[in-house]
């Protein structure tokens, strides 16, 4: 059976993380993919461990898609670009507003090129507003949408930064969707759409259900509530780290019995959920106690047992060797080219119980061109002159 997305044509001018993980879900899902990169490279070749032209970061989000460098600056790149346009199913950019239409490709540009072609814009802040032309990376969402102040250093309660680029991932998966949404809208009047999504506005909804929720309500508002609740947290054993979140009656009991403290679920200060929150400083540090003098393997078996929620703090070591990560086949290792063997992530989705294929390898800067432009009509002397004119880079 086809993948979902087979025979898609997918035009990828993004960079880094945001545009790039959302087209290579796509890409994942069938879509064929083109990415047209400046001809010093993605920024992302020189982020985490690499090989040459290929970093560890530029692999996992760039899988399976062809390459060709071009000078968008250069007029000589514009009837290349302009003709990948009018072939395309789907263009994904996330240069901060106005760039596009410097770049001569504004809204009302593409739809005369391409009626049914769909529009992702990806930005910081949204296209317009007091922000619009602010330069943005991860951490300055994280900042901006309340991740930073929401996870305070234990301790001091100093606002922190994840260590993990989760808004530039929050709006890869939004757009994805979006995109996903605007084809099939598509598939049913035959119209192109214009498709933006904020960073911003991408980390706000993930924070909403639960870090905001205090800002639900507007009329006669409830008292304030913890995210989490006293039994949501990482708790040391002799010998590591498990994880819990116990928020029903029935499973702060287990917990309990994990622990062989079924006293402490009959303490009154702890007897329910409102309880436990005015308490919540004595719980941690009675169940703290109860922890420590406990293998993890011990607490493991014993909170399976009684039904809890739990699992152990892998390092990033064990996430590999994880007995459920190894069942699920969730990573694969392939051959990529000199660079030898990767492992990856496969994409979540299954279709019909079958993960999705191997992913192709990433591609070097510029790597397809060449095909590219045979595949769009030019000959030798036609891409030897885009060469000399600065507008196209092949690889040495």
């Amino acid at each position: 059976m086809p993948l979902p997305f087979a025979g898609i044509r997918v035009l990828d001018l993004s960079t880094v993380l945001s545009g790039p993980i959302a087209v290579s879900m796509l890409c994942d899902q069938g879509a064929e993919v083109i990415k047209v990169e400046s001809a010093e490279g993605d920024t992302s070749r020189m982020i985490g461990p690499a090989k040459g032209d290929l970093s560890a970061m530029f692999i996992a989000v760039n899988r399976g898609k062809r390459a060709i460098a071009l000078d968008l600056k250069s007029p000589a790149s514009k009837p290349v670009l302009e003709a990948l346009l009018r072939r395309a199913d789907v263009v994904v950019s996330n240069f901060r507003p106005g760039v596009m239409a410097r770049l001569g490709l504004d809204d009302a540009h593409l739809v005369a090129l391409n009626p049914q072609l769909i529009r992702m814009s990806i930005s910081g802040y949204g296209p317009d507003g007091p922000y619009q032309s602010d330069k943005v990376y991860d951490a300055v969402i994280q900042a901006a949408a309340g991740v930073s102040a929401f996870h305070r250093e234990y301790g001091t309660g100093a606002p922190s930064l994840l260590a993990s680029t989760l808004c530039d991932k929050l709006t890869a998966l939004n757009a994805a969707q979006a995109i996903s949404a605007a084809l099939f809208a598509r598939s049913r009047d035959g119209q192109g759409r214009r498709v933006e999504v904020s960073m911003l506005d991408a980390t706000l909804a993930f924070q909403w259900p639960d870090a905001m929720y205090n800002h639900m309500f507007l009329d006669d508002a409830p008292p304030l509530l913890p995210a989490f609740g006293a039994t949501s947290r990482p708790w040391k054993t002799s010998d590591g780290h498990v994880a819990t979140m116990a928020p029903l009656q029935s499973e702060f009991v287990a917990l309990c019995k994990a622990v062989g403290r079924e006293d402490i679920a009959a303490d009154e200060r702890f007897k329910d959920i409102p309880s436990r929150r005015r308490h919540a400083a004595a719980l941690r540090e009675t169940l703290e106690q109860a922890f420590s003098v406990l293998s993890c393997e011990q607490v493991l078996a014993q909170g399976r047992r009684f039904g809890l929620p739990i699992a152990k703090v892998n390092d990033l070591d064990e996430v590999i060797t994880d007995p459920q990560v190894q069942h699920n086949d969730s990573l694969v290792a392939y051959p990529h080219g000199v660079q030898g063997r990767v492992r990856l992530a496969r994409t979540a989705a299954r279709f019909d119980g079958q993960a999705t294929p191997i992913p192709g390898p990433a591609p070097h800067r510029g790597e397809h061109g060449r095909q590219i432009l045979t595949e769009l009509g030019y000959d030798e002397a036609g891409i030897a002159d885009l060469i000399a004119q600065g507008a196209l880079r092949l690889p040495a």
